[in-house]
């Protein structure tokens, strides 16, 4: 029946805590917690990721640029396509002492700028050039076994970017795994990987490819602006260049399932479209475009084709109704509406496009075309995340390797600018971070997870088959 009404206790409702009594009461728990772990045998790393959850849960300003400065406190930016070692090689001769990147540095890179760009790693592309040497011909008649020195070039850069890595080994740290890259980020460290541009590096031999993941290369680019024993190349603007496989070749798709079984990522910036599709296509690993923006906004042959954006963009609703690219930007006349490309399949489920701020694959002709700017890239970046989905698109700048950047991007320092103009356009957070970083962070722990379920496999030993000098032999 009750107690009497005299004796019923009386409940009060409490006044709702009011934002600021919230944040107060959530930081005393981080500081409690703080403490706690400052003061115990806590797991490595357990103090930096609890200071990391304080960090992220800090309250945004609503101004673009402090709004996007306030996300890349806990999502630098990381650069998927940065040249410093071919900016090494061409005005230092790779002689590391005479290069100071705590100071000012010729080109777009150095720690100031990082820093101030909130850069948390980026990829040194180890660049060398393609071969003028014969078996390279433009006539694509030689079969890519003359010797060269791509190879031993490619070595000393690998060496020159691990030497400059080592000499500032209090900002920098050689990352060899996503999970490592994270950490190194929650100490206050640049990450960053090694990159391969061109499938020329390798001198036609897959054993060049386990060496270069052995010193920390974690992505082959295909090809660059040359054909190579894996692939066609796009070629370069204003110069054909026919085919020579159309796409990949047979030695090639070798190396694609090699690179998945390293955990090395395969790169399809510079390649031909056919190649791209070919890759997408076999590689059960996510494939990325390093360096590239989309041929729907401006139509240099460096660029993505609608019809691979879309193929990306259905990621995950395969099977639905035809694509019909004939309101995109190349108006259904670009590379592969006849092959039906944008329908078919990507067995890794992922990939991912980095924008490229080289002015000739924004919106410039050489010296003509429109002057490109952050906003003309940003509408790269919109339109590759109208077709193929904003959590496939990244930043692959080519600092230093590009002679001309955007008016608003002309260095490392100015990254944070690009997010902001983002955030303009209704980009959210969640997607702003994508684009810093962790959209690439996905597609790198999916790469290694398909790495790690093929331990069991052995390494691919095949010989490319214009090799003359491996003949099995019954005596010297």
């Amino acid at each position: 029946m009750g107690l009497p009404t005299a004796y019923r206790p009386v409940y009060s409702t409490p006044a709702p805590r009011t934002s600021k009594q919230r944040l107060s009461k959530l930081a005393a728990a981080c500081v409690l917690l703080l403490l706690a772990l400052a003061n115990s045998p806590a797991a490595p790393g357990a103090l930096e990721d609890a200071a990391w959850w304080l960090k992220s849960k800090r309250p945004l300003p609503s101004e673009p640029r402090e709004r996007a400065l306030a996300l890349l406190e806990t999502s630098p930016v990381i650069d998927g396509h940065i040249d410093l070692p071919i900016l090494a090689r061409a005005f230092f001769r790779n002689q590391v002492d005479e290069i100071d990147l705590d100071g000012a540095v010729r080109g777009h890179v150095d720690i100031p700028r990082l820093r101030e760009g909130r850069v948390g790693g980026f990829f040194w592309s180890t660049y060398i050039m393609c071969p003028e040497d014969a078996g390279y011909p433009l006539d694509n008649d030689g079969n890519f076994t003359t010797p060269t020195h791509r190879v031993r070039d490619t070595i000393e850069q690998i060496d020159v970017a691990r030497q400059l890595i080592d000499k500032h080994s209090d900002t920098f740290e050689l990352t060899l795994t996503a999970k490592d890259w994270k950490r190194a980020i929650k100490k206050g460290k640049i990450g960053g990987m090694l990159g391969v541009e061109g499938g020329h590096q390798l001198g036609s031999s897959l054993s060049s490819l386990r060496a270069y993941y052995a010193l920390g290369a974690r992505y082959v680019t295909l090809t660059h602006t040359c054909h190579n024993a894996l692939a066609d190349s796009c070629g370069m603007q204003g110069t054909p260049i026919t085919p020579r496989w159309g796409g990949l070749s047979p030695f090639g798709r070798v190396a694609v399932k090699e690179m998945n079984r390293l955990g090395m990522i395969v790169d399809l910036s510079h390649t031909a479209p056919s190649t791209a599709s070919d890759a997408l296509s076999l590689s059960l690993a996510p494939p990325i475009f390093s360096h590239s923006n989309a041929r729907g906004v401006h139509a240099a042959v460096r660029n993505v084709p609608d019809s691979i954006l879309r193929r990306i963009g259905r990621i995950g609703n395969e099977g639905r109704e035809k694509v019909d690219l004939s309101k995109d930007g190349e108006r259904g006349l670009g590379w592969g509406n006849d092959t039906n490309e944008a329908e078919k399949d990507i067995p890794s489920g992922d990939s991912l496009i980095m924008l490229n701020f080289s002015p000739d694959f924004i919106s410039e002709w050489g010296e003509e075309g429109t002057r490109a700017n952050i906003s003309s890239l940003a509408d790269h970046a919109d339109y590759i995340g109208k077709l193929a989905g904003r959590q496939h698109v990244g930043i692959g700048s080519d600092y230093d390797g590009i002679g001309k950047t955007p008016v608003g991007l002309e260095d490392a320092s100015k990254y944070p600018d690009l997010l902001a103009e983002l955030i303009r356009r209704g980009w959210s957070d969640e997607e702003v971070r994508g684009v810093a970083g962790s959209n690439l962070f996905r597609v790198l722990q999916k790469v290694e997870k398909v790495a790690r379920s093929q331990r069991e496999v052995k390494p691919f030993t095949d010989i490319f088959e214009g090799r003359d000098d491996m003949k099995r032999r019954d005596h010297f």
